[in-house]
């Protein structure tokens, strides 16, 4: 990653505390560039949407999700071939988790980025994520009489409001490996989603007081 590129990233993402921040992205990064290598994928394409792929998230960036504006105005700046912006802007399209309708990008690099953000979200990092995205948002901790909703759609897991953060485990995090593309993703799924595991049972024995 070039210097240019992390002055980019981190003035997009400075003062975020909710844990789409700059080293997320590095994180996101790095990942993506180990499995497109595994999986014989064009690595600067799947580098250059994984440095992108946040700056025009919905969550974030809501005025700019639509056109990727900064993603756009980045490339093109760098003088980025037209037909790779275009392929660029489709992956970080369909990066994103939305319940059932989750995307399934039709291209290896679109997978390397995807299961790169996913592996992202899950595994101590997961967790440590989780609980500062809860924060930023108002939501509870947990709470016994909110149940988690299984199996949504995109709509439904969108207008998902009063949820919590142990929920946000059953309702996205725990469904993840299942759902990782690669064969280097689904390795790597393997470990994070045993750490989460463990962290939920010791949660709820420390909650219902048994530890």
């Amino acid at each position: 990653m070039t210097d240019n590129e992390k002055r980019f990233i981190k003035s997009i993402f400075s003062g975020d505390s909710s844990g789409h921040d700059y080293y997320h992205t590095i994180r996101v990064y790095k990942l993506a560039t180990k499995i497109a290598k595994q999986e014989n994928a064009d690595v600067k394409t799947v580098q250059l949407a994984a440095l992108l792929h946040d700056v025009d998230d919905i969550k974030l960036s809501p005025d700019t999700y639509a056109t990727k504006k900064n993603a756009v105005d980045f490339m093109m700046a760098n003088k980025v071939d037209e037909e790779i912006i275009k392929v660029v802007c489709k992956i970080i399209d369909e990066v994103s988790f939305a319940g059932t309708d989750s995307v399934v990008p039709d291209t290896i690099e679109g997978k390397c980025v995807q299961d790169a953000d996913r592996l992202d979200a899950i595994g101590a990092i997961g967790i440590a994520r989780t609980f500062a995205y809860g924060g930023s948002r108002g939501r509870k901790i947990y709470d016994p009489e909110i149940k988690p909703k299984i199996k949504m759609t995109k709509d439904e897991y969108q207008k998902n409001k009063n949820s919590t953060s142990i929920n946000h485990f059953y309702e996205k995090l725990l469904l993840l490996k299942d759902m990782m593309n690669t064969t280097e993703g689904k390795k790597l799924a393997e470990h994070r989603q045993v750490v989460m595991q463990e962290f939920l049972n010791e949660f709820m024995l420390e909650w219902e007081g048994k530890m």
